[in-house]
Order: structure tokens, then C-alpha cells, then sequence
């Protein structure tokens, strides 16, 4: 689908934002970029729409060089979504919506009829929102439109750049469960930007760590917790306490009848075994003196080593 053929991307100042990047990005997947600040992850994004050009290397979209679409036509058939919103103020929420449709000349009946569905999408009813103005919303809805519109003229790839990171988290948490039931349906390609590990293995079907313009590891979120290739990435993950004694109530929860135990562990297990086991199945039993006393599920693991790497600092780049 998308392909970076030994990409890289040089300033005139002898700074590489990217090196030699090589690439690919599946047809429907949701595909996370996540690094420290100034790694290079907004380049590479940028570098897919041509809003940054390539100083080297090739990107294909569907077997077909980028620099061989019409500029326009490439841009019609890719999302946009920002951490700023931008919707345009002075235009209604539907006329927002319908701006890349207009441009390629659908119907009006079309297009009304895509805007309703769209709002509906996203739990914003079409009659309060549609002739509303962007400050009218607050900023959650705001950025629910922006992430619709991206989608208006039915584009095959998403581009978001840290959309969600200046939402307070309950629009957020609220934002990312949304976004993933949308991709269930609309199956698009999205290529995520963000600095936050917890969003990362909450969305994203693989993860590429990027350091220094370059790519540490790339891998599906269990792939990225149960084998992180080097300290930085251990470190980025909140993993580096892993050996160390582990509190399994800080992520034991009650059992419930409907979660199906994929095996047990011990109370006093350390968080490497617990860890190893969970990365084989969804949910495991605790044990304590021969007695099932909770569960522990991959889901609250994951969240438990985000929260855990953001409170260390390791969250921000």
C-alpha cells in the first residue's frame, strides 16, 4: 500500500530528519509512528502527501510513485487530521465537511447525504451540528469533525499527527475508543502520529519506534512489550522495572464469568513471567495458596506500563 524505499530527508543546515527509512505500511492497517520529540515522525507523515519532500528515495503508494501523482489528486485520495484542528471559522460544520467533495464535483444530494452519515459516525447528531460554526463546539467535537472531514470524499489512507494529544483525557480515552470502532468498519489505512505509548498500544495494529530518524523497531504492541530490541525502547515502554518485585494488584482485577481464562499465575510471579505468559493469551487467573483470587488481562497490563512510562517521564517526547 505505502512503501518508503530507503527514504531520507535532509535540511540545508547538515541536519537528516530521517535516514534512509525502508518501510511498508500495509492496505487497512493502523499503523502507529511513536519516538521522542524531533525523532522524525511527523517528516516521514508529511513526506506521504508530499507536504515535505524527499531528499532521497522513493515512496510508493500502490505500486506507483508519489512524485507521479497530480499533487491534488494525491491529496483528494489522503486524510488529513491535526493536532490543531483548523477547521475553517467561518464556515458551517457541513460546508467544513464538504469542502474535498465540492472539489471533486459530487452531487449536492451526495454530498448531504455523506455529511449526516459521517456525523452520525461520530454521535454528533446531523440537525444540532450540521449549520452550527466551529466555535459553537467545544473542543472534543471540534476534533471529531476534524477527523470526519478527513474522511468526507471516502480517501483509502488517514494521516493523523498527534490528533488527540491536546484533548483533555476523557475526550481523548472518549476520541481513541471512537476512532477504533470506525476503523473496524471503514477498514482506511491511518498512519498515527503520537508521543504517548498508552495511545500507541491501544490503536495501533503495529507500532514503528523511531530514534534519531531512524527506525528502532517495529512490531505489534505485544511483539514491542515482550521483546523490546534495546534499552531505549524498554525504557521508552516503561520496561525497564521488569525484573524488579511487582504488586499484581496494582493490574489484578475481579474474575468475570465471560472473560475466558487462558491459564494462571502466582501471586508472587515476577512481572517478566506474568508478562511472558500474557503475551501469549488474553487473560490469565491468580493464585494464591491453591485458590483463584482475580484475573489479570493483557488490556490492563498494557495500560498499567503506559501510565507507568508516562509518569516516568518516558511518555513526552
Amino acid at each position: 500500500m505505502i512503501t518508503f524505499d530507503n527514504v531520507s530527508r535532509k535540511y540545508g543546515n547538515n541536519h537528516t530528519a530521517v535516514k534512509a527509512l525502508n518501510v511498508e505500511i500495509k492496505k487497512g492497517e493502523f499503523f502507529v509512528i511513536i519516538g521522542p520529540s524531533g525523532c522524525g515522525k511527523t517528516t516521514l507523515l508529511k513526506m506521504i502527501n508530499r507536504l515535505i519532500s524527499l531528499t532521497e528515495g522513493t515512496i510508493w503508494i500502490n505500486d506507483k510513485r508519489i512524485s507521479d501523482y497530480n499533487i491534488h489528486e494525491l491529496r483528494w485520495n489522503i486524510g488529513y487530521v491535526l493536532q490543531q484542528i483548523a477547521l475553517f471559522p467561518h464556515m458551517t460544520i457541513e460546508e467544513n465537511i464538504a469542502v474535498v467533495p465540492e472539489l471533486k464535483n459530487w452531487g449536492k444530494t451526495k454530498i448531504q447525504k455523506r455529511v449526516k452519515e459521517l456525523l452520525e459516525m461520530v454521535g454528533l447528531e446531523p440537525e444540532t451540528y450540521r449549520q452550527r460554526k466551529p466555535k459553537e463546539l467545544s473542543g472534543g467535537e471540534q476534533q471529531r469533525v476534524g477527523v470526519i472531514r478527513a474522511l468526507a470524499a471516502d480517501p483509502e489512507i488517514i494521516l493523523m499527527d498527534e490528533p488527540f494529544s491536546a484533548l483533555d483525557p476523557i475526550s481523548r480515552t472518549k476520541l481513541q475508543d471512537d476512532l477504533l470502532d470506525m476503523q473496524r468498519s471503514i477498514q482506511k489505512t491511518i498512519v498515527f502520529v503520537s508521543h504517548d505509548m498508552q495511545e500507541a498500544l491501544k490503536l495501533g495494529d503495529r507500532i514503528c519506534v523511531m530514534k534519531d530518524g531512524k527506525i528502532v523497531q517495529i512490531g505489534t504492541p505485544q511483539e514491542i512489550v515482550q521483546n523490546p530490541v534495546n534499552d531505549f525502547v524498554r525504557q521508552f515502554i516503561g520496561l525497564n522495572n521488569v525484573y524488579k518485585p511487582f504488586d499484581i494488584h496494582i493490574v489484578m482485577q475481579p474474575i468475570i464469568a465471560s472473560n475466558k481464562l487462558g491459564g494462571t499465575i502466582f501471586i508472587n510471579d515476577s512481572f517478566a513471567t506474568i508478562l511472558e505468559k500474557l503475551a501469549q493469551v488474553d487473560c490469565l487467573g491468580v493464585q494464591e495458596d491453591g485458590k483463584l483470587i482475580g484475573m489479570v488481562t493483557r488490556v490492563s497490563m498494557l495500560q498499567y506500563l503506559a501510565k507507568d512510562s508516562l509518569e516516568r517521564g518516558h511518555g513526552h517526547g
